[in-house]
């Protein structure tokens, strides 16, 4: 299971290509970022390093990589050190766009289709889809959270592959490492620029 959640997280950060405009419409935004991302990831001319460059920009650009990084924090974020926190919010940034990167595989080969979408707030819709692979393997149905507080300009906030939150289960991960280091958020910290370093 944790090998389709890498996937999956892999996958949704690469649905935009060179930060074109998509549309403001979750559903239409999900499904050009997707299709156009399908269509780029299959140009033989792009290696792996200029396919990281590639994931990099688009997670800046339509992830809210900060909120994401505050949620998975939990409660500790209200209690931290400014500073420490500020720190942790680097170094998560700096985790999750290597834990992208260097999961990045071909996905061209997969089709994806949009099958609802159920508005849950004037600030959330969560966008249904499966992408179902080209090799016969069994598709896989994601749920995702888009963030739409600026209208015009919807963010990623989470994915739900196959009722498993990603955003969920990193904050568990991080519970995890806390509570077995007496809440000390710079242990947090030195474990996240391990992995950056490594």
């Amino acid at each position: 299971m944790k090998k389709i959640v890498i996937y999956y997280v892999s996958l949704f950060i690469l649905f935009q290509s060179n930060l074109l405009a998509y549309s403001s419409n979750p559903k239409d935004f999900v499904y050009e970022m997707v299709n156009d991302a399908i269509s780029k990831l299959a140009d033989k001319n792009l290696n792996q390093n200029q396919k990281s460059i590639f994931i990099e920009k688009i997670a800046r650009e339509n992830v809210d990589i900060k909120g994401l990084g505050l949620y998975t924090l939990g409660e500790l974020r209200k209690s931290a050190a400014k500073e420490n926190v500020s720190n942790f919010q680097k170094s998560f940034e700096k985790y999750f766009l290597k834990s992208l990167t260097s999961r990045l595989t071909d996905y061209s080969s997969s089709k994806f289709e949009i099958i609802g979408e159920d508005k849950k707030s004037s600030n959330y819709t969560i966008i249904k889809s499966k992408v179902i692979p080209n090799d016969g393997g069994p598709e896989i149905k994601i749920d995702w959270r888009i963030y739409t507080k600026n209208p015009e300009k919807p963010l990623i906030r989470d994915l739900i592959v196959e009722g498993l939150s990603l955003a969920r289960t990193q904050k568990e991960e991080f519970a995890s490492i806390l509570s077995s280091n007496n809440n000390d958020i710079e242990i947090l910290i030195d474990k996240l620029e391990e992995f950056v370093n490594n």
